[in-house]
């Protein structure tokens, strides 16, 4: 079974960069994946995308299967 935590994610991240009517949004990071720290191999499907607001307050949005 195919999981979309990739696609997802990419989704969400383009919409906090396209869609900020109200100007709250500041800065947008990319994806990160869950990777090990030496290896480099993915250890989940999770991923995290982290944000500040327009005040400089930092946000982490995470995306996995449940």
């Amino acid at each position: 079974m195919l999981v979309y935590c990739d696609k997802i994610g990419d989704v969400i991240r383009k919409a906090l960069l396209k869609f900020d009517e109200d100007g709250i949004i500041g800065l947008v990071g990319g994806m990160k994946y869950d990777l090990h720290p030496e290896e480099g191999y993915f250890l989940s499907t999770k991923k995290t995308i982290d944000l500040t607001d327009m005040n400089g307050k930092p946000y982490r949005i995470t995306v996995e299967e449940l």
